[in-house]
């Protein structure tokens, strides 16, 4: 039976669990693995996999069957009580939006308003995988696709440099007597390092920029190659981006828009056939002349500087992204799914940070100055 209002989707256990196709442009993820099905589904849980949403990740229906999901329509997939994505719902799925209904996935409200609006004009309660924040700053649903969108902006950059991609043909590791490309990150975090990371391991020279001395003190065991750490400000920006052969954009600020750093007056003094990557992008960009590729068309060329900013970058692999984010959503969908989402909040804390939008109200403050409303506290959210 589907429950009656907003209070039985706070309060009482989440039976069923949908798992629509993701429908955003290139976006081949899928929020959930046999291996997950199968956990939930021996925990006395139904299971709807909408037919074919896996595919794109290279699971096929009847792997969902072997464990013991269901097979369904769109439609019944999004009429579950708890459903879990891996984007944020597309115009055409607002439709699905309703009072009685769990939506777990990443939202990225502040750089997509039109989905905070839709999700408050239908009540839902909506969980953002990126705003669950554990007590020490930590972001545990976000780290993983993170990790990977670092690792891939380095690789991203160093193929765009070349010259048949309309880079300035520059090979990112140098080679004997030649000095090798200069590259820039912007933000410390996941993000930020991984990609300064495996810039430096392939002989790129890095400087790794942040805010927090801290922060670059804690990684300092690790710093390793031609990475340079230094405290981030708005004058040392403006002198090393115009040198950059490669621009990383790497900021974060949680459930809020992200803070422009570079400004497209510096972009007009970078080198012609230099490359940004700005994966700051799901948060509005960190790169004043950014705005948002796909996969399919990911690059666009401003004032000769090659700019990528593709939304779902993890998309790109979408075996390695399924499997890292189920490994980290599993635990919390399971504790959502059996006890409801109030419950769950007293076993898992964190989650009370994850909540975006309950009956009509924004329950995080970062939230609620990007979209320009008043915020609720999030425990009066669940109340």
């Amino acid at each position: 039976m589907a429950p009656t209002g907003p209070a039985s989707s706070l309060s009482s256990p989440l039976a069923s669990i949908g798992v629509p196709k993701e429908i955003k442009r290139d976006e081949r993820r899928v929020a959930l693995t046999p291996d997950g099905a199968h956990e939930l589904v021996s925990q006395g849980m139904e299971v709807r996999i909408e037919a074919g949403a896996g595919l794109g990740a290279g699971i096929g229906d009847d792997d969902y069957r072997a464990v013991g999901a269901r097979l369904v329509s769109r439609e019944e997939a999004w009429a579950a009580h708890l459903v879990v994505k891996v984007k944020e719902p597309q115009p055409e799925e607002f439709g699905f939006l309703r009072r009685d209904l769990v939506l777990f996935t990443y939202l990225h409200l502040a750089a997509y308003p039109e989905v905070g609006r839709a999700l408050l004009e239908a009540g839902t309660t909506a969980v953002a995988y990126e705003t669950v924040q554990l007590e020490d700053g930590s972001l545990p649903l976000l780290a993983p696709m993170s990790e990977i969108a670092g690792r891939l902006a380095a690789q991203v950059g160093a193929h765009l440099l070349e010259r048949p991609h309309g880079g300035r043909g520059v090979l990112i590791g140098g080679c004997t007597g030649v000095r090798p490309a200069r590259v820039v990150v912007l933000g410390a975090g996941s993000v930020g390092w991984n990609a300064a990371r495996i810039a430096a391991g392939m002989d790129a020279e890095v400087f790794l920029l942040d805010r927090s001395p801290e922060k670059l003190r804690q990684l300092e065991p690790a710093r390793q190659g031609r990475m340079i750490t230094l405290v981030s400000s708005r004058i040392l920006i403006e002198r090393l981006v115009p040198d950059a052969d490669l621009l990383i954009g790497a900021v974060l600020l949680p459930g809020g828009r992200a803070p422009t750093l570079v400004s497209e007056a510096l972009v007009q003094r970078m080198q012609p056939g230099s490359v940004i990557v700005d994966v700051a992008i799901d948060q509005g960009g960190c790169i004043a002349t950014s705005r948002e590729t796909t996969h399919t068309d990911p690059v666009h060329n401003l004032h000769g500087v090659l700019h990528y900013a593709v939304g779902n970058m993890p998309g790109a692999v979408p075996f390695t992204s399924t499997e890292a984010l189920m490994s980290v959503t599993l635990p919390y969908i399971l504790v959502m799914a059996g006890r409801g989402l109030s419950e769950a909040v007293a076993d898992r804390p964190e989650l009370l940070s994850g909540l975006n939008t309950v009956n009509g109200a924004v329950c995080h403050p970062g939230v609620a100055r990007a979209l320009g409303v008043a915020p609720r506290h999030p425990m009066a959210c669940l109340r």
